[in-house]
Parts: structure tokens; sequence; C-alpha cells
């Protein structure tokens, strides 16, 4: 059996945190929830916070999310991914071009790339990312500053030039999952859907089934 790392086609669901939407709930707290209901993949994203909270943050983390098989990835902060023992990093398209950041993380671990078009699908790949995220495919708050939702087509064209795995994110939940799936993605990539969520790990369970 692959290692969840090097399996990246079949995880099926990629976590990306936002502790304003937790309803006060500790992040800590929402991620253990979320890994029993099945999630294993993270990406701690909390932009506001400075390099020592962050830091701490990805620490506890780091100590919720491994001891259950799981991988923790670390949005933009290479340096804080590098401290802490993560798994990897994960770059917006304001980040260190991909190239870069495979240089700086080296082979062992994890590189996704947040992508908004073929061509910057095409960067990511030509700079060893592992995955994208490509969105956002329908309208979510979260993403609406990065524009007008994409739609299903943007998957369809990317995944006929694109040989990396794709994570849908943007908009995404139980209903309309499966349409993702059909387009061309390789599993979806939520904030809401599970941070939101007043039952994660049921959420979480919904979004796997």
């Amino acid at each position: 059996m692959l290692r969840l790392k090097d399996d990246t086609r079949r995880w099926g669901l990629y976590v990306v945190t936002d502790r304003t939407q937790t309803a006060g709930r500790p992040l800590e707290e929402v991620t253990r929830a979320a890994l029993a209901g099945g999630a294993r993949v993270f990406q701690l994203r909390e932009k506001d916070l400075e390099a020592r909270e962050l830091t701490a943050l990805a620490e506890r983390l780091h100590g919720v999310i491994h001891p259950a098989g799981g991988l923790l990835l670390v949005n933009d902060r290479i340096d804080v991914a590098l401290a802490v023992g993560a798994d990897g990093a994960h770059l917006s398209q304001r980040s260190l071009p991909p190239a870069v950041a495979r240089r700086l993380l080296g082979r062992g671990r994890l590189l996704g790339v947040s992508c908004h078009s073929l061509a910057e699908a095409a960067e990511a790949q030509e700079g060893g990312a592992d995955f994208i995220l490509l969105g956002p495919i329908f309208f979510t708050p979260s993403k609406a500053s990065y524009g007008a939702p994409l739609g299903l087509e943007i998957l369809k064209q990317v995944r006929s030039h694109i040989h990396l795995p794709i994570l849908a994110i943007g908009g995404i939940n139980r209903t309309n999952r499966q349409e993702v799936l059909t387009a061309g993605a390789d599993g979806v990539a939520v904030i809401s859907a599970v941070m939101a969520a007043p039952d994660v790990s049921e959420a979480v369970r919904a979004l796997l089934s």
C-alpha cells in the first residue's frame, strides 16, 4: 500500500483551516473531529498570524495530526513548515515561484500550489509541484477576492493538459462534489464545509462518501 504522502490522487479531501469560521471552537478541536470523520490531509492557512504565533499553532496541529497518520502542510511559510517538521508547504500565486520553493523544501516534502488558470497550473507542474488546488470552481465568500467562479470547464481544460493531481476548491459541498470529480478533479479542497460545520466529523464523512 502506498504511503499517504505518495498517494495524492487518493486523498479525496484536503481540509484548509480558517479559525474564524469555527464558531469559537479551537482549531485543534475541529481538526480532531475532522480526523475522526476520515480527513487525513490539512493545510494550515491562517494568514493573519505572525511567525511566532503561526509556528506555535503549527506545532500544536502537528501534534494532533501526525499521531493520527495525517499530513500537515503550511500555507506560504516554508520556514515555518521546515521549523515544525511539517509534511510540506502550499503556495498561493503571491508566494515564491514553485521551482524556488521546491529547492528550499527538497524532495522529501510535499509542494502544493493554488492555481486559477491553465498557465498557472503549467508553471506549478514545471516547477516541481506535487499537486494543485484549482478554483474557485463555484462561488464562495472566502475566494471572492480572486474573481468570478471559474466553473467546471476549467477543470476539464486543465485536466486535459496537466498530469498532476488536481484538487478542486471553491464552494464545494456534499451536493456538488460529484460534479467536480466527473469534470476531472482527483479530489476536493474545502474550508467552510468543514470548519463551519456544526458536526465536523459527519461533514467530513459526507464529503468522503
